[in-house]
């Protein structure tokens, strides 16, 4: 597992620009937990029982990516990845999953995201997220899936020590 992929975040600049940082961060931090591991090793789940997974994880974070970007800003009732309705359950089973699909998915999201995020105007731009059937402000969007990112990355740390004994960043 190497960590040279990730750019560290600017300690110096805008509002704007340490978001992004910090979100592209995460963003390889998650990858970075699935370095150099088989399809087996990154379905290996934690303990029962839970169903927890590192492919699991990225698959969960397409639907995030997916559900505060895209479904906020261009399209309402874009389906989600892995299921009919809005279950981000559904993403963590990835009992027949390979590392292809989850990262294909999850990759695309990321560059949709990213896109939306680049053509705004400003992180006062709103968008409607429908499960709360409120407006949100870029910002706000890009504040919470980076928590989400903060909270699963904690969660890859012991996914990876428990498949193979890697720690670290």
């Amino acid at each position: 597992m190497t960590s040279g992929n990730r750019a560290a975040p600017p300690r110096l600049g805008s509002e704007r620009d340490t978001l992004r940082a910090f979100l592209d961060h995460h963003r390889a931090t998650l990858a970075m937990k699935c370095e150099g591991l088989t399809d087996e090793e990154l379905r290996k789940q934690s303990m029962p029982p839970s169903t927890l997974s590192l492919l699991g994880l990225v698959r969960h974070m397409a639907e995030v990516e997916r559900a505060w970007f895209r479904r906020v800003f261009e399209d309402n009732d874009a389906p989600m990845v892995w299921s009919d309705k809005v279950d981000f359950q559904a993403a963590y089973d990835a009992s027949t999953s390979t590392r292809d699909e989850a990262f294909t998915a999850w990759e695309a999201e990321v560059r949709h995201s990213r896109r939306i995020e680049r053509e705004a105007d400003t992180l006062e731009r709103t968008g409607y997220q429908p499960r709360w059937g409120q407006e949100v402000s870029l910002r706000m969007v890009m504040v919470h899936v980076l928590l989400e990112y903060g909270r699963h990355n904690g969660h890859a740390d012991f996914l990876r020590e428990g498949v193979d004994g890697t720690v670290g960043a």
